[in-house]
């Protein structure tokens, strides 16, 4: 827009029409138009005023502020939400639009103004806000997108392991370790060696929406892994699943995860590893490097600020956490329950009833309501082995078991001695019977 303001104070100021121009970057016609006219009107400057360029104009040149035929806007924020519907495109919505313009006889916009005010539109909604993180306060992890390859030795195979990240938050310094599969014992064991490695556990834990982690995805109460929750615990930390498709949840991870694959995936392509261990061992030397190099913008690197972080980090247990899965069984009438085809017992009074059953390498705890009911030393070896206490047993049946040997002898003293020399001999003689 001409500046008109600034062309009535320099004309008040005796400046020649020439020079007005050039300094308003305008042409010498527009300056002597508007001076013709601010005289025709007995329109002058006055540092009082407060009369803006659009004002003046529509003074000085009332044809120009005529106003054209109004369009209809779109409602752009139903328009975000049906972008969010699969199949939606932005060409059918404006043609939807078009259709509801002329249903009311009214003018829509063109099909390039449709677009940009929604990108104008998204714009604002793709605002962010920094949050400043504090020492010791969270640590996000997740599989890195793209894995490295181990080659077979008998068949020159490529097989994918995949490269577990963590992050520290504050310092962004980064824990990397590759595995042969993304389960649950791989989970398991990247965050105890993560916390080995950090030297510490942090509040907070960041994982994504993986099954290993999370077993039910909801936006408010998603439901930890029992196994995963239990190492929480075991090391003093919360798991805060990110929300789904929500990466700024773990921006840290996020970032470092496209970092690593650089770093570490890319650089080391045209290198052969015959076995996870020597995969490792060049990843752990190329991660030492990631974490020593200089920031760009900032002074310092990832391990000089992990240094001071490292003071805040929550002591680790004294023994790391054994990795232990969660089954269900139902106590059947033998009092037992079948884990992994080996037979386990119960106490009786739980027959039929559904218990949870915690399984360790060494142990196999059962639980009723979350109450730990008994426990074995873990069965290996041929199936169908059976582990029973005593204890667990029906009275009548610790009874039966009582019967030896020397419960029949004791029991024949009591009625006579014949009685006695007839079951000594029976019990000598089996196969003679009474009759022999």
């Amino acid at each position: 827009m001409t500046d008109y303001r600034e062309i009535l104070r320099l004309y008040a100021c005796g400046i020649s029409q020439r020079s007005i121009a050039n300094s308003c970057q305008c042409s010498r016609n527009t300056v002597s138009e508007v001076i013709s006219r601010a005289k025709k009107k007995g329109i002058c400057w006055s540092s009082d005023s407060k009369e803006s360029d659009l004002e003046l104009q529509q003074k000085l040149f009332p044809e120009k502020t005529v106003s054209s035929p109004k369009r209809k806007y779109p409602d752009y924020d139903y328009i975000d939400q049906e972008m969010k519907r699969s199949g939606v495109t932005l060409k059918l919505l404006w043609t939807e639009y078009c259709e509801e313009c002329r249903m009311g006889k009214e003018l829509p916009l063109m099909y390039s103004q449709f677009c940009y005010y929604y990108q104008k539109y998204s714009e604002k909604k793709r605002g962010t806000m920094h949050i400043p993180r504090k020492p010791g306060e969270q640590i996000e992890v997740d599989w890195a997108g793209k894995p490295a390859y181990i080659i077979d030795r008998d068949t020159g195979e490529l097989i994918p392991c995949y490269i577990f990240v963590g992050v520290l938050n504050y310092s962004l310094y980064a824990y990397a370790e590759a595995f042969l599969s993304m389960n649950m014992e791989s989970w398991i064991t990247a965050h105890v060696n993560m916390f080995k490695y950090f030297g510490g556990s942090t509040k907070m834990l960041i994982p994504d929406n993986l099954k290993t982690g999370v077993e039910r995805t909801d936006w408010y109460t998603p439901q930890i892994n029992r196994t995963y929750h239990e190492m929480s615990e075991h090391y003093n930390t919360a798991v805060i699943p990110a929300r789904v498709s929500s990466p700024k949840d773990k921006p840290a991870v996020e970032a470092t995860v496209g970092v690593v694959s650089k770093w570490i995936t890319a650089a080391i392509r045209n290198e052969k590893f015959f076995t996870v261990e020597e995969l490792n061992k060049e990843i752990d030397c190329r991660l030492k490097a990631f974490n020593y190099n200089p920031f760009q913008k900032k002074e310092g690197c990832r391990y000089s600020v992990y240094l001071e972080e490292k003071p805040f980090l929550q002591k680790l247990p004294s023994n790391p956490y054994e990795l232990a899965y969660w089954k269900q069984a139902t106590v059947q009438f033998n009092y037992h329950i079948s884990v992994d085809k080996m037979n386990y017992s119960v106490p009786c009074e739980y027959i039929k009833q559904k218990v949870e059953v915690r399984l360790t390498k060494s142990i196999v705890e059962v639980f009723y309501k979350n109450m730990r009911i008994c426990s074995h030393k873990r069965l290996y070896g041929h199936k169908g082995q059976y582990s029973t206490v005593e204890a667990h047993m029906p009275e009548n049946h610790q009874k039966y078991l009582k019967w030896d040997g020397t419960s029949f002898i004791e029991w024949a003293k009591n009625i006579g001695p014949s009685t006695t020399i007839t079951v000594k001999s029976i019990l000598v003689n089996p196969e003679k019977g009474i009759f022999s």
